[in-house]
């Protein structure tokens, strides 16, 4: 019987541009976190619940008959966001669960706000209402040149809405994710993704190990702290 493991729940995201390996890598985490014995739920955004999924399939469709103005478009990614967090995310953490997420809200600071231009105070905006404080506890950020993702992306069949994009719009992207990398360092691990696949389990492993052994601390001081609180009341009703 495998032994349950009973790290407080947290809220992993994996980010990066086109082509950088995130489906493959974070199935690779979970198998890794569910190997000692942690409840996984693997999700991605825009999508993860039926109604966020209809707004991913129009996000992503091409060609519509109209252009898409670009705030729509940040609107629908933040409904989607919205209806993800009430409806999967929050009440999964609640019950205990890692949630392992493809894209957050840092894609959205990237491709609407460094890719489209869209101002980085509305994204924020946005960010209050639609995401109920929930934040990301750890980001992995899988980083590779524009040139090896696109050529990855390409080989893998028909391109979406975003594939279709200029090259600089891409370069636009990677540097609003490595610029949030910068500004959030504790938060936002950085993992080369232009390394063969096996280097690049072997760094998230490495990663992976380390966040559960810091949760773990952390709790295990919790209890004794809450421990030796019990034990100086009791000391001092005597």
């Amino acid at each position: 019987m495998s032994h349950k493991n009973t790290a407080p729940a947290q809220f992993i995201t994996f980010e990066g541009g086109e082509g950088v390996g995130k489906s493959t890598n974070i199935e690779f985490c979970r198998r890794l976190l569910e190997q000692q014995g942690i409840d996984v739920i693997v999700t991605r955004e825009p999508g993860g619940t039926e109604i966020a999924e209809i707004i991913r399939d129009e996000l992503l469709k091409k060609p519509h008959n109209e252009r898409m103005s670009d705030v729509a478009e940040l609107l629908l990614v933040f409904a989607a966001r919205a209806q993800h967090i009430e409806a999967l995310v929050k009440p999964a953490l609640e019950r205990g669960c890692w949630v392992l997420c493809d894209r957050f809200t840092d894609s959205t600071i990237a491709y609407q706000g460094y890719g489209r231009g869209l101002k980085l105070e509305t994204i924020n905006q946005l960010k209050t209402i639609a995401q109920l404080g929930i934040e990301p506890d750890k980001t992995f950020l899988l980083d590779a040149p524009i040139d090896v993702g696109m050529g990855r992306a390409k080989a893998r069949g028909p391109a979406d809405r975003f594939e279709i994009e200029q090259l600089d719009f891409f370069s636009r992207v990677r540097e609003g994710f490595l610029a949030i990398a910068k500004n959030s360092p504790q938060r936002v691990c950085v993992i080369n993704a232009a390394q063969e696949l096996s280097q690049v389990q072997i760094d998230l492993k490495s990663a992976i190990e380390q966040r559960v052994l810091e949760i773990q601390t952390v709790e295990i001081h919790a209890i004794d702290t809450q421990k030796l609180d019990a034990q100086k009341r009791k000391s001092e009703q005597q």
